[in-house]
This record gives C-alpha cells, sequence and structure tokens, in this order.
C-alpha cells in the first residue's frame, strides 16, 4: 500500500487526510472563499497544521450542473496556486483535482505530486498516457458523463458490480500503459441517488478486492446534509461520522474540506483496531 510522490514514500496502511483546496467560485461548499493569496496560504498552512497529507487544489468545480470551465481558464486558475503554495511550502504534497491531460502535464511539471480525475481518464482520451509518462499516482473516480449531466444517469443492474467492472477495466487500462500507483475513487454524489450513495459506503470493503487503496471523498456532501435534512455548512458531524464508518470498512484515504476533525478520526478508529480481545 505504498505510493510514491516525488521519490516521498507515502504508506497507506496507515489512512491519511487530502485536504480540499477548491479555488472555483461555484464549488458546492467553500466556493469563492479563496479570492487572494494570503488566505489560500493561510487555508493551505492551516491543514497542513492539522495533519494533512496531501492537499488537493482543483480549479473546476465538479458539482452536479456546474458550469462548464474552458481549458485555457482552468489552467490559468489553477498554474499561478501550484506556484503559489510549492513556492511557500515547498515540501507539500499537491494533488491536482483534474480531468484534463494538459492541466495535468502543466501541473505536475509545476511540482505537483498526484493527479485525482473525476472521470478515471474517459473524459480526455490522453490522460492515461499522460499519467504513464508523468509517473505519478493516479486517483481514478467511478463517475459516468459529466458533471453537467451525471444525475441523469443513475440506473445500474446492480451498482456494486458495475462500479467494480467500471474499476477493473480502468485498473487494466492503465496497467497496461505503466501506471502503478493508482487509487480508486467509488465518487460519492457522482451519478449515483442518495440511496446509493449510502449503500456504496455500506459495501465499501468488496472494492478491496481490486487491491487498490480507497479514496472516500464523503466531505460535507449532500448525501450528509440531505438526509440531516441541514446544509453543507452544518454538515461537518455527519463528516465525520460517515468518515469513521469509511475508514472501518478499509478507506485509505479521506478527501475533507475540515482536515482537523478527519484526523483525529483517523487516529480514534487507528487506535480501536490495535486492541485485541
Amino acid at each position: 500500500m505504498m505510493i510514491n510522490c516525488k521519490g516521498q514514500l507515502i504508506d497507506l496502511s496507515s489512512p491519511k487526510v487530502m485536504g480540499i483546496l477548491n479555488i472555483t467560485p461555484d464549488s458546492f461548499y467553500d466556493g469563492g472563499s479563496y479570492k487572494n493569496n494570503r488566505v489560500i496560504l493561510n487555508k493551505v498552512e492551516k491543514m497542513l497544521n492539522e495533519g494533512a497529507t496531501f492537499i488537493d487544489v482543483g480549479a473546476y468545480s465538479s458539482r452536479p450542473n456546474a458550469d462548464y470551465v474552458s481549458e485555457t481558464d482552468e489552467l490559468k486558475r489553477i498554474l499561478p496556486i501550484v506556484n503559489l503554495i510549492l513556492k511557500e511550502f515547498p515540501r507539500t504534497l499537491l494533488s491536482i483535482d483534474t480531468f484534463r491531460s494538459e492541466v495535468a502535464k502543466h501541473c505536475v511539471e509545476a511540482g505537483a505530486c498526484m493527479i485525482n480525475d473525476i472521470s478515471a481518464g474517459k473524459l480526455d482520451d490522453a490522460m492515461l498516457q499522460t499519467i504513464a509518462n508523468l509517473k505519478v499516482p493516479y486517483i481514478m473516480m467511478h463517475m459516468r458523463g459529466t458533471p453537467q449531466n451525471m444525475q441523469q444517469k443513475t440506473h445500474y443492474d446492480d451498482l456494486i458490480k458495475d462500479i467494480i467492472f467500471y474499476f477493473s477495466e480502468r485498473i487494466t487500462a492503465a496497467k497496461q500503459l505503466g501506471i502503478i500507483d493508482m487509487i480508486i475513487d467509488p465518487g460519492f454524489g457522482f451519478a449515483k441517488t442518495l440511496e446509493q450513495n449510502f449503500k456504496v459506503l455500506n459495501q465499501l470493503e468488496l472494492f478491496k478486492m481490486l487491491d487498490k487503496p480507497i479514496l472516500a471523498g464523503i466531505s460535507r456532501k449532500s448525501m450528509i446534509y440531505k438526509t440531516l435534512e441541514t446544509s453543507a455548512s452544518n454538515a461537518l458531524n455527519g463528516t465525520t461520522a460517515l468518515n469513521t464508518v469509511a475508514l472501518q470498512k478499509g478507506a485509505s484515504i479521506l478527501r475533507v474540506h475540515d482536515a482537523k476533525e478527519a484526523v483525529e478520526c483517523v487516529k480514534l478508529v487507528e487506535a480501536l483496531k490495535q486492541i485485541t480481545i
């Protein structure tokens, strides 16, 4: 369960936390929050100090019905931020949340160490080959369609089997190109109903058969705040509850807006695992 990030071996047999930095104006929870360099650097420093191993930077909101952003605009948004963060905190392990191979290439060349692709290479035919060339860890997520239409694509013959089949095909395609370090993300909230999200979480341990680290991205999502009849801004307690379940069912990375609470969650679940009857 080791991945190689810029020559640094990260052991995912002990779960890690990935802090989210959305530099989009329209993300579902923190859209438009980070409007200047100082605010961005303060947020990164806070997440690193709280124990986040990775920082995941995204410049294209992938929430349902999100606005389309051109590749040029995505690059204009994200590259200066990558440079800014790595100049201030050069040891940061930066993940780039993009489905575009050119964005991935430019960001890795600027010092990012991992690519987080919501489409697992299905929205850009050049992505898998680009990852193979860059030799960086690759997070592949399950989704159908695009962020603009994914919520019309929620019919499955057998939800869990279909997702596992999707990953087995994507992993095989990636392996054939020489990609070594892969992480799978079942895609909570992506082409899934509320009930389907809970079914995926309830059976998360089944994805271990793919023999890849599992990333759980549940933080403040609608499966929490709609179930609790609240809002994303009031969904931190619910996030912690479901992150605990994800860890107990085998998640190796928690992708979160709130690093401190997620790190505490990991520590407590790991302490629980150490107890022998």
